[in-house]
């Protein structure tokens, strides 16, 4: 155990939460990946006196949680003697529950051998030690519950019998103690003291029940119980090696029994049976209290995983790629409600609507409220002003991208354009592996990067022509009711109404659903974007249970089961929509008459109308479309920043790899002694405009091993899905003569304390 931590429940709590830590470590890194070595000496450090191993050393993450798990036991069982002194009932009860704790860890132990790598254990963790060592942890659970149950002046038949339990405990934990592969191990006072113990509880038992017989009158068996528990508490001291072992009870037991020879000599006489003809004490399962407690999944009590992040490889993999699934499910039930309401607002658009409904019942001087609204909220977004900048910006972010990329494939064309010149010099010495064969994956991702940024530039152009198209509605919107009263003509709208009041009420009552349905889609598509579940835990549970994840059907479930509800409420939205159309198209028949707007006898107000109305939706499209082409371009930049720093890694350790290489050649020619290298500066990174935004601050690129979130598509770039991310560093860096400082350090021996 550590010296360093004290017997106290806090420094347990540590051991705890240690060991919770490395449980779940081991559930994540997998065995065949990662090798660390763990060293541990044996706990009694007598095994070498014996023949046995005095330290072992298993690179098993397995072996170290059966190494702390031995000294949480070992822990425990030292903190429950210190509160096996105490008075209190707290105290008391903690002493018993660690002390079944600890035995419980012994014995789960004793499976221990599976995670030694077929070596033979120390002889602390071999199978009869730890049976032993359970066993005297539960016969000393016992002893407590035998000190509190005197202390709480329980009756004495109940105390007889659980003295009766104990003094079992102590003899079956003298057996094992004493086999001859592993009495060597203990300090010389142990055997002695749990000798002594035996034969006290058996003579403690016979005490009590010489009470029980005082009760009930059977002075004869009072008088043969007192006298044989107080020839046993004298065995009792010879085999402590101790006079005062339970000195109090052998003494209260004397003045009883003479007590009992006088009142029998002058009242009862009875007759005095033999200690061998005494019935023994009886013993119930009921009154063993003390049992093994199981090791629980959890040991401490306030565990915090530091890498609650960290999750195997095969289930990261699984995870990444659920979430590509994810995501394309969420822009394909997005797009079906964004297209729904478009091909709604197109349909309103060619009916007039609602304007001509509010202008056929108002004069030509004023503006339909419906116009009004549509106006005041652009002006709250800004404007025509305020969205053509975002657009303006989004070359700059452009910009910022292709000259990630660029860097990055400059490092690579100069590596391998540096590798090929000095291979056509050296010939057969330059030994090593040609960049073209080990940049491939490098090349193969940036020409993929690059049509991205090429077809984000054509979703960009769609997005400047379509502003181009209804900038002019845009601004006279952005105008507020003034612009709107004098660019709306006076010549009277031409849908005047034809119908009844019915088809008008009717039609009032539509729009009103149409708006209601806006705003449900609305939240619709929120929930839809920001629909999250637990990947990790399923896929977790099924590498556990298989070994192996089956990602397409388990991602197909597990995201079947969360889209369901939404994609139903997309469908029963549709649906309504359907329904809702063929009802306003029927009813602006009937009110206005059939008209056909594109014609040359709609009048030039409803011309207008259908042009701002069309103009105030193509803003708001134009809003998400730049708001989440800003977001794609974002992500896209730490894309290309972790694939930048991979390139930038791998030029730097074949330029390292280089210029041994060279020394060597260097010195065969020349046959000069060898001199200690000295690495190269690592490259800097490329420098951009600094006068220019940046708008990625506020997310920080991923680290060259970490994976880097995957962009989201947007219309119109929803059609450019983003490749996955690059590769993993594909250059074998452990065949390098020298590693580069900012590698992670490979992992070192760990000098971890013994047992105890």
């Amino acid at each position: 155990m550590s010296k360093n931590l004290d017997k106290s429940l806090p420094a347990l709590e540590v051991l705890y939460r240690y060991y919770d830590q490395i449980s779940i470590l081991e559930t994540k890194i997998p065995s065949h990946e990662v090798q660390i070595p763990f060293k541990w000496k044996d706990a009694f450090d007598k095994g070498s006196i014996f023949g046995g191993k005095v330290s072992l050393t298993v690179a098993s993450l397995g072996y170290e949680k059966a190494c702390v798990l031995f000294n949480i036991a070992a822990m425990q069982s030292q903190i429950a003697s210190l509160h096996r002194i105490s008075d209190t009932d707290e105290e008391l009860k903690s002493s018993a529950r660690l002390f079944q704790l600890s035995s419980g860890i012994f014995g789960h132990l004793k499976s221990a051998a599976s995670v030694m790598g077929g070596q033979e254990p120390t002889p602390d963790l071999n199978p009869e030690t730890l049976s032993a060592l359970s066993t005297l942890m539960l016969a000393q659970a016992q002893e407590v519950f035998v000190t509190k149950a005197i202390q709480d002046k329980m009756k004495d038949a109940i105390v007889a019998k659980l003295c009766a339990q104990a003094e079992e405990l102590y003899a079956d934990s003298m057996r094992q103690l004493q086999k001859d592969t592993v009495k060597h191990l203990w300090d010389k006072e142990w055997l002695p003291t749990v000798a002594g113990k035996q034969a006290a509880f058996l003579a403690l038992g016979h005490f009590f029940q010489a009470q029980v017989n005082a009760t009930n009158k059977k002075i004869g068996e009072q008088i043969a119980r007192l006298s044989h528990s107080i020839e046993t508490f004298k065995i009792a001291q010879q085999r402590s090696g101790n006079p005062n072992f339970f000195s109090d009870y052998a003494n209260k037991a004397s003045r009883l029994l003479a007590e009992a020879k006088k009142d029998n000599d002058f009242i009862y006489h009875e007759r005095i049976p033999e200690s061998g003809s005494l019935a023994a004490i009886e013993k119930v399962q009921s009154a063993r209290l003390a049992k093994p407690l199981p090791v629980g999944e959890r040991l401490s009590t306030n565990f915090k995983d530091l890498f609650d992040e960290l999750v195997p490889v095969a289930v990261h993999q699984a995870m990444a790629s659920c979430d590509v699934r994810k995501t394309e499910m969420t822009n394909s039930r997005i797009g079906q409600l964004r297209e729904a309401t478009q091909l709604l607002n197109s349909i309103l658009a060619s009916l007039n609507l609602p304007h001509a409904l509010e202008d056929s019942q108002s004069s030509s001087s004023e503006v339909p409220q419906s116009l009004i609204e549509k106006s005041q909220t652009i002006v709250d977004a800004g404007g025509s002003a305020g969205l053509n900048q975002l657009i303006n910006e989004m070359p700059e972010l452009v910009q910022r991208n292709k000259e990630i990329l660029d860097e990055s494939e400059r490092l690579l064309r100069e590596e391998e354009e540096s590798d090929d010149q000095l291979r056509g010099q050296l010939k057969e010495k330059w030994t090593r592996t040609p960049s073209s064969k080990l940049n491939g994956t490098f090349k193969t991702n940036a020409a993929r990067y690059r049509e991205i940024i090429n077809n984000a530039l054509t979703a960009d152009e769609v997005v400047r022509g379509k502003f181009n198209s209804h900038q002019q509605a845009i601004e006279v919107l952005g105008g507020g009711q003034a612009a709107l009263l004098q660019f709306l003509p006076r010549d009277g709208s031409s849908m005047k109404a034809q119908g009844s009041q019915a088809a008008r009420d009717a039609l009032k009552q539509l729009m009103i659903q149409v708006e209601t349905l806006r705003g449900e889609r609305e939240v619709l598509e929120a929930r839809i974007k920001n629909m999250n579940f637990d990947l990790k835990s399923p896929f977790l549970s099924a590498l556990a249970q298989d070994g192996a994840i089956d990602e397409p059907n388990l991602s197909t479930e597990l995201l079947g089961h969360a889209f369901s509800p939404l994609e139903r409420q997309v469908k029963d939205s549709l649906e309504k929509q359907e329904s809702l159309v063929v009802a306003i198209q029927q009813n602006s028949d009937e009110y206005f008459g059939r008209r056909d707007l594109t014609k040359d006898n709609a009048s030039q107000r409803d011309q207008v109308m259908r042009q701002l109305a069309e103009g105030f939706d193509a803003f708001t499209d134009l809003q998400n479309n730049v708001r989440e082409g800003t977001k794609f371009y974002n992500d896209l930049t730490q894309l290309l920043l972790a694939f930048q720093n991979k390139i930038s890694d791998f030029c730097f350790a074949r330029k390292t790899e280089k210029e041994e290489l060279l020394k060597d050649v260097t010195r065969s020619a020349s046959n000069v002694p060898a001199q200690q290298p000295v690495p190269p500066a690592r490259p800097p990174p490329p420098s951009f405009n600094a006068s220019a935004p940046n708008p990625y601050t506020s997310a920080p690129a991923p680290l060259p091993n970490q994976q880097p979130p995957q962009p989201t598509g947007y219309n119109p770039y929803a059609a450019y899905a983003p490749v996955p991310p690059p590769q993993g560093y594909p250059y074998p860096v452990q065949q390098m003569g020298y590693a580069p400082h900012y590698y992670p350090p490979q992992p070192q021996q760990p000098q971890q304390p013994p047992h105890q």
